[in-house]
């Protein structure tokens, strides 16, 4: 929309001022509208991500934790002398895993 000086209003009748300024507050509602979304939406975006990075964080963790009790487990039945086999047949461990223990 172009800028009007001074001296053009000047010259404007009332009824083209009140049209001046409608179309004004228009263009300005119109762009506050699309800055208010566009921030909303920055913002929307800022908060799933951080619930997906937790939830990813605790799954994360949640699967290391069963990792590690199944090497625990693949520990004590080595120590029992159960065989490699079936220590990964029963905890599910890959056999490099438990040749580590």
């Amino acid at each position: 929309m172009k800028t009007i000086d001074k001296a053009e209003t000047a010259r404007m009748s009332e009824a083209e001022l009140y049209q001046n300024e409608m179309k004004l507050k228009i263009s300005r509602d119109y762009k506050n509208t699309i800055d208010t979304a566009f921030d909303e939406g920055k913002l929307e975006g800022k908060m799933e991500g951080i619930i997906e990075g937790k939830l990813e964080a605790r799954l994360e963790g949640r699967v290391e934790g069963e990792h590690q009790v199944k090497l625990e487990i693949a520990r004590k039945m080595k120590h029992k002398g159960f065989s490699e086999n079936e220590i990964a047949e029963m905890t599910g461990l890959s056999a490099s895993d438990i040749l580590l223990l």
